[in-house]
Parts: structure tokens; C-alpha cells; sequence
């Protein structure tokens, strides 16, 4: 059964395919839990022969030949973390107990209140045994998450024949999870797919058993409190448990952008920390009543919730804010750790570009097939061959992957909008039109168009290159995805240096004066919605008026709502008065923005 124990109060959350892919194996022996994507299941075979050699470990190859080869893919990958974790695990519990250098660093790396430091620092010069003795009973190795982007799900054929809906892509990566040895939790991102949440009705696993454990939990990454409960109860009506919802900044976080309707991370988290008991209560009285109707166990008390956050999180003060605050579980850090070589699995030319890259570089892009703004940094490899193909009129991708081949426009089987079949397409439909259009809309179309990257190859291409796999096929070269708080590192950082930064001991950072997290997340809604109107060119409906209004109105309240914490000079000692102007002055630039009406739209 899964151990909740956990000696930190910060995870690393999903990056990408392939930066977190192998975490779990380079931090899970110190108690630190990570997110490994399970949608690419060629990366995940690629690693799983990789670690196999470097591990001595038996290697069983899964082609795609064999009927159910992206499922048993995911679960011996998984299966071989779990083994060499454990492993990897031992040793250094044995390491701590015979070396006082290993063992003080790792106190270093603990937090100040951590009974498990506590604890180690009065048996320092008790000797070998007692400390082997507390570490059986104390230290857990963090867990090895998974995640699932709900969105990435296509059908899959067998030629023309489209093969049963559990051998779509999440389908599959979930029974891959399920069928797993792990004690582990899935995180679901990107919204509700009703398809694949039935689906977890399957497993016994995401069942409590009869002593109220769960073997494998669910979690939620979600952008605001209706959300969370729409989905808590779609699960747990039928009989599933959401053990953890994972709040997640709609703009100031990497990977995809979903931007809330102007509802800020504070009102947020302030909303979860009210109604927390809610959520809790209605999930468990619809969950009792669909395991009586199954004629299952059901729990008397609600089983553990869990509520964290993550998104731009960048100092140990708005660290131990947000926990005490809001009284959080635990705090994400995730782009940060992409200039830690021994937490993420990148490559040198990739970290030397994000350690250079500045606020400026930062930006949300339209590079993504889903059509979801895409955050992305300025001068990587893949921008470089993606101009070279658009310059020499060969754009779009060979699209060896199809995982968002997810457009039916052109057939049941789907195609990719970064695949140059597709764009080819749409290019050919757009010379069609060439002559009623003006020079700037066919040029605006055409970059529409072709501006789409190939995230399946680009997202995994930094791990085969760090790992020396060798890459096959038409060079992508490498999409990363940071989250725009990156800007305020700007070197490589140790492992033992970066959970020391979190937690106060040290710092990391050489810019003194970086803004709140708070305020910038506030000056991304500001411009998101400024930049949204600016661009808008189709006619402006009543709809879209009332959309905007309400997206500024939330967005004062939130402004009002921080103007009322802010009130307290505790409760943001860093830079406080400074965070204060910033307010205003972004409150100024949102009362600034104009909502067009309906009467100088036409």
C-alpha cells in the first residue's frame, strides 16, 4: 500500500515527455517524489533498455508487434524504477548509517522542523545500528508518480480496423500503470476525458480495500475550485477516490497554458483552504453510495485529501507561505530543477540555453498541435530546423509518433497539425484562397499554420541526447517547455544546493529583486487578456463581451483580495513594500484595459 510519509514538503512535478522520465531513479532514495510522463511509450522503451544495461538488469524488448505492446511497455518501465529505487534506496540507507559525511549532507537536505532530521541529529553518536534502526522505521523513498494528459488520447487502428477504445493512448498508459507493481499515484492533467475516467472502474487497485488502503491513488491537476469539484464527483460517483488535487497557476507554470477565466492563484488556494471539508464530504457520500450499489468495502471516514500547489513558486519565503497560508500538503517546483543535472534528464546545450535565457525570452507560443498556448523560450534547436523546413517550403513534421494526430478533418485515423501531410493540406486550401485575401491575413494564415512543432519528438529528443540514444528520423531537435519563472536562474545548480534554496539554508538566486509569485502571475493575466482582445479578429459576439468582462472582473477581485492579505506586513516580509507598488501598478494597467462592445464590433 502506498507510505504518505514523506520527510519534504516539495515535489517535482511532470516536465514535458522526457525531463522527468527517469527522476524517480536519480531522487527517490532521498524521500523526494517525482512525475514521470507515461504517454511516449518508445521513450519508455528506449529507457527502459538503457537502465536495464547501466543496472545489470534483465531486458525483455516489447515491439510493436505484440497485441498490447504500449500497456506492457508502461508497466515494466515502471516495474524496473520500482526495482532499482528500492535499490538505490537500500544502499543509501546503508550509506547514511556508515558514512557521518553522507549522512550530513543529507541533513542539509531536510527542512529545519523535519521530525526525520530531528530524529537523525540525536542518534548522530549512537552508532551504526540505531541508525539503520531509525531509518527502517522513518525513511521512505519519495514515490514514483505518473502522469497522464487526458487530452492525449487517440483511437488506434489495426490498419483500417480502429481497434476498442482501452487501446487508446491514455487507455493503454493507464492499464499500463494499473498492471504496475508501483504503490504509486496517477496524476491526471489536462481536464476531464469521461471516457478514461470510467475506465479506472476496472482496476481494483483505485479501490480501498478492507482496511481503507488504496493501492494506487488518483490524482487531479486542477485550475480552480469548480473544476476540482466537478471531477471529484463524476469519479467518486463512481466509487473513486481523488486523493490529492493539485492546483496548478493557469499561466505561470510551463507546458501547456490554461488560463482561468481571470481567477488568480490566491483567491484560489483561498477558496480550496474554505471549502476544503466540502469537497471532502460530498466526494465521500456519493463515493459509499456507488460502493454499496457495486457491493464493495466502503470507508466509514473519508479517506486522506491531500491539497497542493505549484507555479512559480521561486523562494523558501512564498515556499513556507503558500504551506502556512493556505495550509497546503506540499509545493511543486518544477522548471528550476531543469537546471539540476542529477534531478532532470536534459541535455548541456538545452540547460546552457535556459540558464542564459532571460524574462524577455520567455513566452506562450501557438506551437502546440492541441491548439492550447504553449509556453517555450526563445532559441532552441527546434525553432532553428522548423525555419529551415518553412524557408525551403518542406514545412511540417514526418510525424513518426502520431501521439496528437488527434484531427479528424481528413479521415477517421486522424492527423497532426505539425505533420507536414497536414499542413500541406492546409497550405493547398490556403493558395486556393489567395486571391481574396489581403497580403498580411494570407501571410498571418500561412504562419498559423506552419507554426506548429512536433512536441512528440521535440519534448522527448533532450533525454535521448543526454543519455547518448541515438535519435532516428528527421531532425525535430529539442522543444522545452519552462515555465517563465526560469528567468530568475540563470545557472546550474546541484541537487544538494536547490533543496537547500527551497528551504531557506541557501540561495540560489543572483537577481535580488525578482517579483513576488503573486505579481507575476498577475502581469501574465494583464497581458493574456490585453494581447487576447488586441488579437481578436473574428466578429465579437455578446458571448465574447461577457466573457471578457467577467475575465477583468475576476481579475479585480483577485487585485482586491491581495490588497487585503497585503494589508499585513508579516505576511510577506520579503520585499514587501515593493510588491505593493507592483500591485497597483498592475491594477492601473488592468482598469486601463478597454472591453470592446457590441456596437464597434461590426
Amino acid at each position: 500500500m502506498i507510505n504518505t510519509k514523506s520527510p519534504h514538503s516539495f515535489h517535482i512535478p511532470v516536465m514535458g515527455l522526457g525531463y522527468t522520465i527517469d527522476s524517480p531513479i536519480r531522487v527517490a532514495h532521498y524521500g523526494i517524489s517525482s512525475v514521470v510522463s507515461i504517454v511516449d511509450d518508445d521513450l519508455i522503451e528506449k529507457m527502459n533498455r538503457h537502465y536495464s544495461q547501466k543496472f545489470n538488469l534483465k531486458y525483455k524488448e516489447i515491439t510493436q508487434k505484440m497485441q498490447d505492446y504500449r500497456a506492457e511497455r508502461v508497466t515494466a518501465y515502471l516495474n524496473l524504477m520500482d526495482t532499482i529505487v528500492k535499490q538505490k534506496f537500500n544502499d543509501f540507507k546503508q550509506d547514511l548509517a556508515e558514512s557521518k559525511v553522507v549522512l550530513t549532507n543529507y541533513l542539509d537536505m531536510l527542512p529545519q522542523t523535519s521530525d526525520l532530521k530531528i530524529g537523525l541529529q540525536n542518534l548522530m553518536d549512537e552508532g551504526k545500528d540505531a541508525i539503520i534502526n531509525y531509518l527502517e522505521n522513518h525513511l521512505t523513498p519519495g514515490a514514483i508518480d505518473v502522469n497522464i494528459m487526458t487530452k492525449v488520447d487517440k483511437d488506434n487502428f489495426d490498419k483500417d480496423e480502429q481497434l476498442p477504445i482501452e487501446f487508446n493512448d491514455a487507455h493503454a498508459s493507464l492499464r499500463g500503470f494499473a498492471n504496475s507493481n508501483l504503490s504509486s499515484s496517477v496524476i491526471l492533467s489536462a481536464g476531464m476525458n469521461p471516457r478514461l475516467y470510467s475506465y479506472f472502474e476496472n482496476f481494483d487497485c483505485f479501490y480501498p480495500n478492507e482496511k481503507d488502503e488504496l493501492g494506487k491513488k488518483i490524482v487531479l491537476k486542477v485550475s480552480d475550485f469548480r473544476s476540482a469539484m466537478i471531477q471529484g464527483n463524476f469519479l467518486a460517483k463512481k466509487g473513486l477516490w481523488v486523493s490529492e488535487y493539485r492546483i496548478e497557476s493557469g499561466l505561470n507554470c510551463g507546458g501547456h497554458a490554461f488560463a482561468t477565466e481571470g481567477l488568480l492563484l490566491g483567491p484560489i488556494l483561498e477558496e480550496f483552504k474554505e471549502k476544503k471539508s466540502q469537497l471532502i464530504q460530498s466526494a465521500h457520500e456519493l463515493m459509499v453510495k456507488a460502493l454499496t450499489i457495486k457491493g464493495k468495502h466502503f470507508p466509514d471516514q473519508p479517506l486522506e485529501l491531500l491539497i497542493t500547489a505549484q507555479g512559480g513558486v521561486g523562494t523558501a519565503q512564498e515556499h513556507d507561505f503558500l504551506l502556512e497560508q493556505y495550509q497546503l500538503d506540499s509545493i511543486g517546483w518544477g522548471s528550476p530543477f531543469l537546471l539540476v543535472p542529477e534531478a532532470t534528464s536534459v541535455d548541456p546545450e538545452t540547460r546552457l540555453l535556459l540558464a542564459k535565457a532571460k524574462e524577455s525570452d520567455f513566452y506562450l507560443s501557438n506551437i502546440s498541435p492541441l491548439g492550447i498556448p504553449f509556453n517555450a523560450v526563445k532559441g532552441t534547436t527546434n525553432e532553428f530546423y522548423k525555419q529551415k523546413r518553412i524557408d525551403e517550403e518542406v514545412a511540417g513534421s514526418s510525424c513518426p509518433k502520431k501521439f496528437l494526430a488527434l484531427s479528424k478533418e481528413y479521415g477517421a485515423k486522424g492527423m497532426c497539425s505539425a505533420s507536414k501531410k497536414y499542413q500541406d493540406l492546409k497550405l493547398e486550401e490556403l493558395e486556393a484562397q489567395k486571391e481574396s485575401l489581403s497580403p498580411e491575413t494570407f501571410e498571418k494564415r500561412k504562419i498559423t499554420i506552419t507554426d506548429k512543432s512536433c512536441l512528440c519528438v521535440g519534448l522527448a529528443n533532450a533525454s535521448y541526447l543526454e543519455n547518448d540514444i541515438a535519435i532516428k528520423g528527421q531532425k525535430q531537435g529539442v522543444v522545452v517547455c519552462p515555465g517563465p519563472n526560469l528567468a530568475y536562474f540563470d545557472h546550474e545548480v546541484s541537487l544538494h544546493d536547490m533543496v537547500g534554496h527551497i528551504y531557506g539554508h541557501t540561495s540560489v538566486l543572483t537577481e535580488p529583486n525578482r517579483p513576488n509569485l503573486f505579481i507575476n502571475e498577475l502581469k501574465m493575466y494583464v497581458d493574456y487578456l490585453r494581447n487576447e482582445i488586441a488579437d481578436f479578429s473574428e466578429t465579437i459576439s455578446a458571448g465574447q463581451v461577457k466573457k471578457w468582462k467577467t475575465f477583468k472582473q475576476n481579475m479585480l477581485s483577485g487585485v482586491q483580495y491581495y490588497q487585503d492579505l497585503f494589508k499585513n506586513a508579516s505576511v510577506l516580509p520579503e520585499n514587501n513594500k515593493q510588491t505593493i507598488q507592483q500591485l497597483y501598478f498592475y491594477e492601473g494597467l488592468l482598469q486601463e484595459i478597454e472591453i470592446p462592445e457590441l456596437a464597434q464590433a461590426s
